[in-house]
């Protein structure tokens, strides 16, 4: 019998894995990454060739979330645009085999940055800056993509993205707390009555982020990862969670609390400030940012109401890895960023 490893049954995936992505008589597993939703590993032959499996979470999985073949055909169709992803190898929807439907993508060598310690002693500041211009640069490139080139032109219903959103996780939040926030309640209902008007429809990543990237030794972006929310929808979605990410102190929602995400990372000097970062989107793809407010304070809402939902799992048993104790205490932050945002804004409907 193999090693058991919580979400991989490694008898089982064996066999597939020789029939359908490599020659393997035998195959090691060890969970990869940071993300709190679906699930990382990196499998290892005994040769010493690697893969990454993805799969959802063991338990808690919510309607329409964790769609392995959404993210399967998006990283395949992204696959030589200028949007570096890994190559998509294989998909396995039989649940026979791994209990749930997941696939299997090269090992892209590099850093995903978010140590900030081990970022600063990688790449000095001039790399810094460059590494975070390029994240911008990267965004505008995806969002410039036609979906219909790429054979994605289906690939959502971008008519009332923002709307559907908006009611999307305030539902999401009734159906998975196991406790009470007023504060993260009004700042939905917030949302809801000051909902923007539609403007343009592209790709959108749902979770565009510099530690959601593999960064190579010279400081470019060798691959973006975890595309479980793309779809099509409003690109200034993804640039709102780049405000919510980006630090910049003394602004309103100055970077989300307790360490969430890229903030830490993008603090260090040499990178951008978050205004020099939203400035350079807006020049670089010709979109107007006057809502930005209400981009923003939807990315704190969302996050919010994600590890909302990732604390509940944990408290159910149903999550792999460490750091979900913090959970609770992230959420809060997050709810009050988002607050804060609104409170400042110039349009009177986000101020509530």
């Amino acid at each position: 019998m193999s090693e058991q490893i919580p979400g991989i049954d490694l008898d089982r995936l064996t066999p597939w894995f020789a029939a359908h992505v490599a020659s393997v008589t035998s195959l090691s597993a060890k969970v990869v990454g940071h993300g709190r939703s679906n699930l990382t590993y990196r499998i290892e032959a005994a040769d010493g060739r690697a893969w990454v499996l993805r799969r959802p979470p063991l338990s808690h999985v919510l309607p329409t979330a964790h769609d392995m073949k959404r993210e399967y055909r998006i990283i395949s169709a992204l696959e030589g645009t200028a949007v570096p992803v890994p190559h998509a190898i294989a998909l396995c929807e039989d649940l026979a085999v791994n209990d749930a439907p997941f696939y299997i993508m090269s090992f892209v060598d590099g850093m995903v940055p978010v140590d900030p310690a081990l970022v600063a002693a990688t790449y000095d500041e001039a790399t810094r800056r460059r590494m975070g211009e390029a994240l911008i640069d990267v965004l505008v490139a995806f969002h410039a993509i036609d979906p219909a080139s790429v054979g994605l032109a289906d690939f959502g219903k971008p008519q009332g993205f923002i709307a559907r959103q908006v009611k999307r996780f305030n539902a999401q939040l009734e159906a998975s707390t196991i406790r009470q926030i007023p504060e993260l309640t009004e700042l939905g209902r917030r949302l809801t009555n000051a909902v923007p008007a539609e403007s343009e429809y592209t790709l959108v990543h749902g979770d565009y982020r510099l530690d959601n990237c593999v960064i190579d030794k010279d400081g470019h972006i060798a691959a973006v990862l975890d595309w479980e929310m793309a779809t099509l929808g409003d690109p200034l979605a993804d640039l709102g969670l780049q405000f919510m990410y980006w630090p910049e102190p003394g602004s309103p929602g100055a970077g989300p609390g307790a360490g969430v995400g890229s903030g830490p990372v993008l603090s260090l000097p040499g990178f951008p400030t978050r205004s020099e970062a939203m400035r350079r989107y807006a020049e670089k793809s010709g979109r107007d940012i006057t809502h930005l407010d209400f981009y923003a304070a939807l990315a704190f809402f969302k996050l919010a109401v994600i590890l909302e939902g990732i604390h509940a799992r944990f408290l159910e048993g149903g999550t792999v890895g460490a750091g979900f104790e913090t959970m609770a205490a992230q959420v809060l932050a997050l709810t009050q960023q988002g607050l804060a945002v609104t409170e400042r804004s110039s349009d009177a409907a986000l101020r509530g």
